[in-house]
């Protein structure tokens, strides 16, 4: 199928499916004319791709899991496996700790403004 309807069976924009294969993720055909073919393993595998991308994990990581999750082979996928959820979880722990952050610059944010407007009233 054409990138248009790619795009629409999948829910990801044209543009995203370029990026995908800029990146590395993605390896559509192509027609005799040069366009883009996707076929129903490559929309699998998008869709393996947003999944990822919306849980936030960045490219770099999805590239190098990618493989072992969406080829059906099962070779050297337990070193694979451990090696990426080590990763998973040191982004997770990342991620949290930055929370954390937040978290304390909205609680300050929100005592100044009680203290602002108690004594603007």
């Amino acid at each position: 199928m054409k990138i248009g309807e790619a795009s629409r069976v999948s829910g990801v924009s044209a543009r995203s499916l370029r990026h995908y294969e800029d990146e590395g993720l993605i390896v559509p055909g192509r027609f005799g004319n040069g366009f883009r073919d996707y076929c129903q393993s490559t929309i699998d595998r998008v869709l393996v791709i947003r999944s990822l991308l919306e849980s936030g994990l960045p490219v770099r990581l999805i590239r190098d899991v990618l493989p072992s999750l969406t080829d059906g082979s099962h070779a050297g996928a337990d070193a694979v496996c451990t090696e990426f959820l080590h990763e998973v979880q040191s982004y997770r722990d990342r991620l949290a700790a930055r929370i954390a952050v937040l978290s304390d610059q909205q609680a300050a944010l929100d005592a100044y403004l009680r203290e602002a407007r108690g004594t603007d009233l």
